[in-house]
């Protein structure tokens, strides 16, 4: 019997790191239990799952994942000037992480670029859009039905 190779409907368990370019660390649970998902269930994104067709269990690979493949471009139509006073007497600083909520009552996390006495720019971009990453992965096992 051959060894079953990623491809659409697989269970895919896997170890995984995400890393910006400069080798800093965003993610990873290679000291922890691995990750399962099934290819194309929307748990990992598109750009991603694409870097895993074609492996197989005991596989291993760094990859390159642009910012289109990733989390997108930078939109600087996802920042948002907001008037102070809806801040009421809140301690901002740039980088502070603030929760909105989105039009469907979710949860939108929001990070404070700059503000002013008037203004506050808020950025609705993910945090890693426009970023270049690296995408480590071990396969430990595959399971296509």
């Amino acid at each position: 019997m051959s060894q079953q190779v990623i491809g659409p409907d697989c269970k895919v368990t896997l170890h995984f790191a995400i890393k910006l370019e400069d080798g800093s660390l965003i993610d990873s649970n290679f000291d922890a239990e691995p990750a399962t998902f099934v290819v194309g269930d929307g748990q990992l994104l598109e750009g991603f799952e694409r870097t895993l067709l074609g492996m197989s269990a005991g596989d291993e690979a760094i990859v390159d994942i642009s910012p289109e493949q990733g989390f997108g471009m930078t939109n600087p139509n996802n920042i948002q000037r907001l008037p102070r006073a809806q801040f009421k007497d809140m301690q901002l600083e740039p980088g502070l992480v603030i929760s909105f909520a989105d039009a469907g009552n979710g949860e939108l996390p929001g990070v404070i670029s700059d503000f002013d006495d008037k203004m506050v720019s808020v950025d609705f971009n993910h945090p890693l859009a426009g970023k270049h990453l690296k995408f480590e992965v071990k396969i430990i096992e595959v399971d296509c039905v």
